[in-house]
């Protein structure tokens, strides 16, 4: 008998991520490894071997879950590290053996429109147009609309990317925010002038761990808990004073704060930075937070594929 459960993956450059749903949608396991795919990729045009090993280490995991789950449809997408290395045909076979399916290279539109998808499936049309924003490691993507994005935009700004090139200093020197937060508000300029429509959405719509994270370290969770996360409305006053107090302190005193996962503790202020930027540029005063994103909207095309 049909189960209808499907598996999705997204190979991020921070995160490897599953997600497994059953036949109407609901989830089943939703799980989230920091393996920094793109560690030196900006650099270096290539993934480094530590970083794919850590990734397929992942994949081997995630795999023995789907089985566990009974999956009948599997679906593994790379985003931003990927679509930057010269070698990732050689991940790409890597990851095919593990999960036993091929990856699929997701073009920065690609990759705003499912994650559209994602977050708004559970949204009321009745309070859009909405700006989706995915702020992941390497990029960052907007798609702005109702019930369909009607433009996407994806820019080369992510936290590990970000991180890398400007902030070398533990914390941050002042110099270097002001630098992270100016190349952000230059890209902001692009898709603005690229997308128009994302200047007159009505509601800001946070993707991703580093938007998670920051809720996460604003409600003081001990334990992260996605019912406290999804569709908790954080302030710009907020998103603020997180990226104050994170950007003022050393890595190993980020680490303590609850709700910031210690592996994120060295991207977490490009990734604030962004966030902050985004809300400044566009005079939002709040954004919903979503759990739902890329992998939501993979996981959908799975289950109306006959």
């Amino acid at each position: 008998m049909s189960t209808g459960v499907v598996a999705a993956i997204d190979c991020g450059t921070n995160s490897t991520r599953l997600l497994v749903t059953d036949g109407g949608g609901a989830t089943l396991e939703r799980l989230m490894r920091i393996t920094r795919l793109g560690q030196g990729t900006d650099a270096t045009g290539s993934l480094a071997d530590s970083a794919v090993q850590r990734t397929l280490e992942v994949l081997r995991e995630y795999r023995t879950i789907i089985d566990r789950h009974g999956a009948e449809r599997v679906r593994m997408a790379a985003t931003s590290a990927a679509r930057d290395a010269a070698n990732r045909s050689s991940f790409f076979a890597m990851a095919a053996e593990a999960v036993g399916t091929p990856p699929e290279l997701l073009g920065g539109d690609d990759e705003a429109r499912l994650s559209f998808q994602g977050a708004t499936a559970d949204l009321d049309p009745a309070d859009g147009p909405f700006l989706v924003v995915d702020i992941g490691g390497g990029s960052t993507e907007f798609a702005v609309g109702t019930t369909e994005p009607e433009g996407v935009a994806s820019t080369e700004m992510g936290c590990v990317r970000l991180t890398e090139k400007y902030l070398h200093h533990d914390p941050p020197a002042p110099e270097e925010l002001s630098q992270v937060l100016s190349v952000a508000r230059d890209w902001l300029d692009d898709v603005a002038r690229d997308v128009p429509a994302t200047l007159e959405a009505r509601r800001l719509v946070g993707l991703a761990g580093t938007v998670t994270t920051i809720a996460a370290v604003e409600l003081g969770l001990a334990a992260y808990d996605s019912t406290w996360i999804h569709h908790f409305v954080l302030t710009r006053a907020a998103a603020e004073d997180v990226f104050r107090t994170l950007a003022t302190e050393t890595r190993a005193q980020r680490a303590h704060n609850p709700g910031l996962e210690e592996a994120r503790a060295d991207v977490i202020v490009a990734g604030a930075a962004i966030l902050v930027a985004v809300m400044r540029y566009f005079d939002y005063d709040e954004c919903l937070v979503s759990e739902r994103d890329i992998l939501d909207g993979l996981a959908a095309g799975l289950r109306v594929t006959p």
